[in-house]
Order: C-alpha cells, then sequence, then structure tokens
C-alpha cells in the first residue's frame, strides 16, 4: 500500500474554534496526567507503565473528567499512544547514547494537534462538512483537491497552526506498477548561492526567506517582549508573530513544491548528493543551510518522483566541487572561488560543474563513481 497525506483547511465557526481549543486543553491535561503517572509508578514502585495499562485505565478516567467524556474515546487513546511513543524514543536513544531528552510535560498553548479516527470521532458529511465527536455542527473544509478515489481513509490529524486550523488526511492506495520514464538525466547540486544548479547549466538562485523576513521579525519579537506576561496584548502579539513565520514558511514551501515538480518532470533520473543536513545545520552556517531547506527540497523530489516513474539516486558528496568534469583532475577551489577553471581547459560555473561530476557519479563514469546507501553520509 502507498501511503499519503492530503492536507486541507479549516474553516469553524467562532463557537466551534472555542470546542477545538478546550478538546485540544482536555488532551493536553490527558497528556500531562499520563506522564506525571508513569513518573510516580517508577518512582515509588520502580515499576514501568506501558500503553495497555495507562488504556485499561481510560473509561473510569472520563467518568470522572466531564470535559474529557465529551470528545472522541479513541482521540483519547492516540493521546496515550503518542505518549508511549515519546517513551519508546527516549529509550532507543538511551541505548545508542544519544541525547535522551527524557519526555516533558506539555503547554497547552503548544498542545496543537490530536489525531482521529475517520468513522470513529470523525465524519466526512455528503455536505462535504465535517463532523467531529464534541464539536458542535459541521465545520467547513476548502477541499482545494478531491481525495483519490479508491483510497482507503484511516486517520486524521487535526491541527492548529498560527491561528488557522487544518485537517491531514492519512489514506493508504492501492499498489500500482510505475514504468520507469525514458527520458533526459540531470544532476543537481545544492548550494547556497544558488539553491539549485542542474548538469545542462541551469541555475536557480536561492531566495533569501529569511534575510527579507528579519526585519519584522525583530520588531514583532520587540513588540512581544514589552508586553507584560499573561495579558491579552501578549496573546496577540504572540499570534502576529506565529502568522508572519507561517507565511514564511509556507512561500518557502511553495517554491520548493513547484521546483521539485518542475524536475521531476522534465528527467528520467535526478542525481543528488548524499548531505548530511542535520550536520551542516549545526555549523556556523547553519542559518543559510535552514534558509535553503534541502532536506525539504529532496524529500519532495522523492515522493514525486515515485509517482511519476522518476528514479532518484544520491551519491558521495565527497570532493564534487573539487573535481574537473571533463579530466577528473582535482582542482582545489575556496569558497570564494565561484568559477571552476582547469588546465585541461574546462571553465565552467563552480555548481554546475558540480552537477556534472554528480551525474557522472551516478551514471557510473567519471572518477568517484558509485551510489551510497542513506547510511553513509558525510558532510560536504
Amino acid at each position: 500500500m502507498i501511503q499519503r497525506s492530503y492536507k486541507y483547511r479549516l474553516y469553524p465557526s467562532k463557537a466551534q474554534s472555542v470546542v477545538l481549543t478546550e478538546m485540544l486543553g482536555a488532551f493536553c491535561d490527558l497528556y500531562n496526567a499520563a506522564l506525571q503517572q508513569r513518573i510516580e509508578a517508577y518512582r515509588r514502585q520502580h515499576k514501568t507503565l506501558r500503553y495497555i495499562d495507562q488504556a485499561n485505565e481510560l473509561k473510569a478516567v472520563r467518568t470522572v473528567d466531564e470535559r474529557l467524556a465529551q470528545f472522541s474515546y479513541s482521540a483519547a487513546q492516540q493521546v496515550l499512544r503518542r505518549l508511549d511513543k515519546a517513551f519508546t524514543a527516549f529509550f532507543r536513544r538511551l541505548k545508542t547514547k544519544a541525547k535522551a531528552g527524557f519526555p516533558r510535560f506539555r503547554a497547552k498553548s503548544r498542545f496543537d494537534s490530536a489525531e482521529l479516527r475517520v468513522g470513529d470521532g470523525l465524519t466526512i458529511r455528503k455536505s462535504k462538512r465535517l463532523a467531529i465527536t464534541g464539536i458542535p455542527g459541521e465545520i467547513k473544509v476548502k477541499w482545494h483537491r478531491d481525495l483519490p478515489a479508491g483510497a482507503t481513509v484511516g486517520t486524521a490529524v487535526l491541527s492548529r497552526s498560527a491561528g488557522k486550523w487544518f485537517i491531514c488526511f492519512q489514506i493508504a492506495l492501492p499498489d500500482q506498477v510505475v514504468q520507469p520514464r525514458d527520458g533526459a538525466s540531470v544532476g543537481i547540486d545544492v548550494g547556497l548561492t544558488s539553491l539549485v544548479a542542474t548538469s545542462d547549466g541551469n541555475v536557480v538562485k536561492t531566495l533569501q526567506w529569511t534575510k527579507h523576513a528579519a526585519k519584522k521579525q525583530r520588531r514583532l519579537q520587540r513588540a512581544l517582549a514589552r508586553c507584560k506576561q499573561g495579558s491579552r496584548r501578549r496573546l496577540k502579539a504572540k499570534q502576529r508573530l506565529a502568522r508572519h513565520k507561517a507565511h514564511i514558511a509556507n512561500q518557502r514551501r511553495d517554491v520548493l513544491h513547484k521546483l521539485a515538480w518542475s524536475l521531476v518532470d522534465r528527467y528520467a533520473l535526478i542525481a543528488l548528493e548524499d548531505l548530511d543536513v542535520d550536520r551542516l545545520a549545526r555549523s556556523m552556517l547553519a542559518k543559510a543551510v535552514h534558509n535553503a531547506a534541502w532536506g525539504q527540497l529532496r524529500r519532495f523530489l522523492e515522493y514525486k518522483a515515485a509517482s511519476a516513474g522518476t528514479r532518484v539516486e544520491v551519491v558521495d558528496p565527497r570532493g564534487t566541487s573539487q573535481t574537473c568534469p571533463q579530466c577528473g583532475d582535482r582542482v582545489t577551489k575556496t569558497l570564494s572561488d565561484r568559477t571552476h577553471i582547469c588546465l585541461c581547459g574546462c571553465v565552467m560555473d563552480r555548481d554546475v560543474a558540480a552537477a556534472v561530476i554528480i551525474l557522472q557519479r551516478a551514471q557510473g563514469m567519471g572518477p568517484g563513481t558509485g551510489l551510497r546507501s542513506p547510511s553513509q553520509r558525510v558532510t560536504a
């Protein structure tokens, strides 16, 4: 089965927004209470509680908590599963000696999602509106695209972001045999100055979303800092800042979606560097790396290519910018050197030359050939 997510904007009324906020608040209290129970059980009796232990007590909890009782029972179960996943990830990090990160208590202002089962807690009406257990009336949905025919809709995640409400359906599609396409191949080099440089000479400049938004963001952050803690004015200032950040993220996502689709539509093979973006994002170039969003672009390319019959291959990134695509000799360049000049006579843009090397490695030609598995990752 092919798993897909379809996200839609919700337009609840004011009364529905209030109840939706109350529902998230009730689930947040349940999450914190379940976390406290686990902590106390281990501290007092050295007993580790599991999901099944807490789920067996959920009915009794709902009988004494009127707020929780009015909302979906299966959605409350998902809250306990969320906590269980947090502990599972915590113990896994302990075994691998990574930074542990013990599960923390959640603030209601930051508990922004709830998982609902379609048909049990959430129903899509014939009027194309949503009915959610405990929420009065039906909620308007902006169906900007239809759900695929024949898809099995299992769960839906209700979320709140910057004062707006969304629903994300998790659907399963029948397995389809997608025939590989015939066509041109391209190597792609991602960078900070040029977001994408292709082996056939096309260059897409990096849009400075973060830089352009910085001035307004600083002004909004100063306004938030001047507000009194807990005041209504502070809440409004916080919402304005959140809307601004969400707007920048939406702009970036829109550009990357369109870029990824244009590449998948034109090429049958796309070769990429297997960069360790997480490690680069912890360097002194962190701000620029986050702005470029290389990881997000790669994810978009991979899932779009899977449905279009396009192959995406990743190669060893070491030395791609220091190798001549014609003779294979090493040409040492600093970050300030933007033109590739080799003694063999090859002169071209530095990023385009690296893209040619990436394509050669994906096709098994040229120096340093060979594909990489995603587990073998380096920073540059």
